[in-house]
């Protein structure tokens, strides 16, 4: 670990002393920029399906560091956080398999889909930007993201060469919610005319997090306690890029090394006999007890993690005759976490994940635009230890995709296809998973007044089944269950629909989406016995139907002053049954304020009702009111090198909040804070 620390720390100190490496009269030569962004044509907004959402990096640099916890406040979207040091976005009532997180459209490789507790190995705060993308584009990367795709675009590849042979950002923050400690630093360097250099890291060190009237259980008596036990989080992260950049495009490579240290709350001894029989639990509670040593870790398991990636990125216009570029992505991932009790490992999770797609976007043919492409991806998983539920396995698919559109006078039309063949071999004598899944989606666009745009959206999309669905048989603490799979499921088979109003002039814009998915084999974990908390699950297929509607709109109220109202709601069913952990609606309002070229600042207030459509198992969750305020000032060090100095209040009111998209739904989340930093470009 000393190494790591010690690289993160050069990282960070070379990037932010520019002028060792800096040399104004550096003559670089200067090529077209190119855009790398998860949609391949890169198109405008008004190309886009529906629904699609870009989050810039100055918005990030001021959210949670974890990509779950960074977009929780958009439009449709929540988090499943699992303390500090885990979270993943739920969209439109969906998780796990169907959000699909990408690392710059590549596969991340991690283990964050077998559980909430499990980190997604993306940096937002190292982001360029976040894309939220729903609508056919989604078939490019993956199919049966029902609730929409997040990609996470990096900066690691240096795409185009550095204007003044130099430059890059660093920044710093601390929030007094967790105590946390965050710097960040990235640098692009020109070594020549035609090469680059990225050198980019970040560290982060946040302690357990206050919460309000918070009560915790010690041997049968409620104590109020200041911060949540075990909530705490260290994270380091380091990437370095090299690219040669020429007159067609730019070839480049990466080495990204990341390591977590966090703790997993919420986690109980008394099910660690549980056994399963049948369709009962057995065993239950005759645990006799269980020490802590007297330690940092003392407060419950912690989990160790280390992730080593490579990625190679090639991008090249007018390869060959009828296409217009070609892009190539392939990378290899290392991964392996521990999950320790007592400072001994408990349970080993090792991933190794390989990923490569090739990608030709095409000259117009009678007006039609569009890009054909290929995909394969493997990840070979082994889990050892005391929570070993999958025997090990090999995940193997393989991808054919292409998106078309064409603009008809006012109507745009945007369609796309994508076929998956996926094979899964297991280390058991349960038998091989062979299978492919077809998804086809449409959408149009009809511009059919001034300022007035009618969307409306149509997707089948099939889901072929995790290996943990089909082979899992043991014991889950992070989730409290007891997951058996079940070897005969087959795709998960879905009927989308989403339509779209949009108005948009320079004082006015709104926009409001009403949804319905329809599943004939929804895959889902079924409750059939419980002991407490503590529920036996297993892995079936029941039809399925989720709906629900997103709005907002902004009225620029003054040339200072914009005014925002915004509001989602989402019901989930399976059969006559309400699905689980969907979250409650939502209601708010905004009001953002540009004071001058320096100053600006905002204030929002939403109220999240109380969620009592609730599983069987499920308790109740209770409404919460949330209000932020933030203020910001942007200015200039030296001429072309800008700063930005910000702070924000985060729950002001200091309301409890327990969020029910999370399987921690009976743990507050983190009470009034405050965050101020500082970033600074040149």
């Amino acid at each position: 670990m000393s190494f790591h620390k010690n690289l993160i720390t050069l990282s960070i100190f070379a990037v932010i002393t520019p002028v060792v490496f800096a040399d104004d009269h550096l003559q670089s030569q200067q090529l077209e920029t190119i855009q790398l962004k998860a949609h391949p044509l890169v198109q405008s907004a008004a190309d886009f399906a529906v629904a699609d959402h870009v989050v810039e990096h100055q918005a990030l640099a001021e959210r949670g560091a974890t990509i779950g916890d960074a977009l929780a406040d958009e439009l449709g979207v929540y988090s499943n956080q699992y303390g500090s040091g885990s979270s993943r976005p739920v969209i439109r009532g969906q998780d796990g398999p169907r959000v699909k997180v990408l690392q710059h459209a590549s596969e991340t490789a991690d283990v964050s889909t077998l559980s909430p507790d499990h980190a997604v190995t993306v940096d937002p705060i190292l982001a360029k930007q976040v894309e939220i993308i729903r609508g056919p584009s989604t078939l490019l990367y993956s199919a049966g993201t029902v609730g929409g795709l997040v990609n996470v675009t990096d900066n690691k590849i240096p795409t185009q060469m550095p204007e003044k042979g130099i430059e890059g950002q660093a920044g710093m923050r601390y929030n007094s919610g967790s105590d946390e400690k965050l710097a960040s630093a990235g640098a692009t360097v020109a070594l020549g005319n035609q090469v680059a250099l990225r050198v980019e890291g970040s560290t982060r060190d946040a302690n357990s997090y206050i919460a309000p009237n918070y009560f915790h259980d010690h041997d049968g008596e409620l104590e109020k306690e200041r911060r949540v036990g075990n909530t705490f989080a260290q994270s380091d992260t380091v990437n370095v890029g090299l690219s040669w950049i020429y007159e067609r495009g730019f070839s480049g490579i990466s080495y990204s090394n990341r390591q977590d240290q966090y703790g997993l709350p919420g986690h109980s001894h008394d099910y660690e006999d549980c056994a399963a029989s049948g369709n009962a639990l057995i065993g239950c509670g005759s645990h006799t007890g269980h020490t802590h040593d007297e330690d940092e870790h003392a407060a419950g398991p912690w989990v160790d993690l280390k992730s080593e990636r490579y990625d190679f990125r090639t991008e090249l216009n007018n390869p060959f005759a009828g296409f217009e570029k070609l892009r190539a992505h392939a990378s290899y991932t290392d991964y392996k976490h521990d999950e320790l009790e007592e400072n001994t490992v408990a349970t080993s999770f090792k991933s190794q994940g390989y990923d490569a797609r090739l990608e030709l976007v095409h000259n117009p043919i009678a007006n039609w635009e569009g890009v054909i492409g290929t995909q394969y991806n493997q990840q070979k998983l082994d889990i050892t230890g005391e929570e070993s539920l999958l025997n090990p396995s090999k995940t193997q698919k393989w991808s054919l995709f292409a998106l078309e559109h064409k603009q008809f006078n006012d109507v745009h039309v945007e369609l796309a296809a994508r076929l998956d063949q996926q094979k899964i071999a297991i280390d058991s004598n349960q038998k091989d998973f062979d299978d492919y899944g077809f998804s086809y989606s449409g959408a149009v666009n009809w511009q059919f007044a001034p300022s007035y745009k009618l969307s409306l959206v149509g997707s089948h999309q099939e889901r072929l089944p995790l290996a943990q669905e089909l082979y899992a048989n043991g014991k889950h603490f992070a989730t409290n269950t007891y997951e058996r799979g079940n070897e005969n499921l087959s795709a998960e088979k879905s009927n989308n629909i989403e339509l779209g109003l949009h108005y948009e002039q320079d004082k006015l814009d709104y926009h409001v989406h009403v949804y319905h998915n329809w599943f004939d084999n929804y895959i889902y974990a079924n409750t059939t016995a419980s002991y407490k908390d503590f529920r036996l699950v297993d892995y079936t297929q029941d039809k399925a139907k989720f709906y629900g509607a997103e709005a907002q709109a902004s009225y620029a109220l003054s040339d200072v002053y914009k005014l925002s109202v915004f509001g989602d709601y989402v019901r989930g069913k399976i059969e006559s049954d309400n699905a689980p952990r969907v979250p409650a609606g939502r209601v708010g309002t905004k009001v953002d304020a540009g004071f001058d070229d320096h100053w600006s600042g905002l204030a929002e207030y939403y109220h999240v009702f109380n969620q009592d459509k609730i599983a069987s198992y499920e308790h109740e969750t209770g409404g919460y009111n949330m209000v932020h305020l933030g203020v910001s000032y942007a200015g200039q060090y030296a001429k072309n090198n800008d700063y930005r100095v910000y702070f924000k209040a985060n729950n002001l009111l200091d309301d409890q909040v327990y969020s029910h998209a999370s399987f921690l739904s009976n743990i507050p989340q983190v009470g009034r804070n405050f965050t101020v930093g500082l970033e600074f470009g040149f």
